[in-house]
């Protein structure tokens, strides 16, 4: 059977949010465990990006199918490659990953996604694919993984066109669903798009549906 695999693109650790909860001081639960124990990449990432992250991240967690004893989803990291979101992350690692551009100029973030890349696709099937949850429309993410995957890399279909926060909508409500988006390769030339029409609201549950 042919795996599928889930590479999500990184949360900004420079903004608003990554202010807050780096700050020295901050005293809710999440920025406290950032400061002692550390938390899940995952988790910190759905906090700096709110909806677009939390979004990838519960869609790859219904729909990888990894090989044994695999990984089934990534996080593309400023500074440290391919990362699995249930790895453990502390202040000072959120603030090295601030410090880095994600552009392939920087070799500091360039060079440890193509190693983890080249890692990756030397432990995968021909048969098997590497489904990209980002921006398809640069150079950044698409360059590194397609010089190293080829044809097995592919995106939804439905992420042309969208911006960051329709996409988040989407893949959390086809998570939500069950309901598996369709991929097609990075090559196919539907990476660009007119804008689609937005999401319609979820259907109201009945009153005292889900209460």
């Amino acid at each position: 059977m042919a795996h599928r695999i889930f590479v999500l693109s990184p949360a900004s650790c420079a903004g608003e949010r990554a202010r807050l909860l780096l700050r020295e001081k901050a005293a809710f639960p999440l920025a406290r465990r950032l400061r002692h124990e550390g938390a899940p990449l995952g988790e910190v990432f759905s906090f700096l990006s709110g909806l677009y992250f939390r979004g990838k991240i519960s869609y790859a967690r219904e729909f990888a199918s990894a090989p044994p004893k695999g990984v089934g989803t990534f996080v593309i990291t400023p500074d440290r490659g391919l990362v699995s979101p249930d790895e453990r992350v502390t202040r000072r690692d959120i603030l090295r990953f601030a410090a880095v551009p994600i552009d392939l100029a920087e070799r500091r973030y360039r060079r440890p996604l193509e190693r983890d890349v080249r890692r990756l696709a030397s432990a995968l099937a021909a048969e098997d694919e590497v489904v990209l949850l980002g921006s398809i429309a640069t150079a950044k993410y698409v360059d590194v993984l397609g010089a190293a995957l080829g044809a097995r890399l592919r995106f939804p279909a439905e992420f042309a066109g969208r911006g960051d926060m329709s996409r988040g909508g989407l893949l959390l409500r086809s998570a939500r669903e069950r309901r598996e988006l369709a991929y097609v390769g990075i090559d196919s030339g539907a990476r660009h798009g007119p804008r689609p029409p937005r999401l319609a609201p979820p259907p109201r549950l009945p009153r005292g549906v889900g209460a």
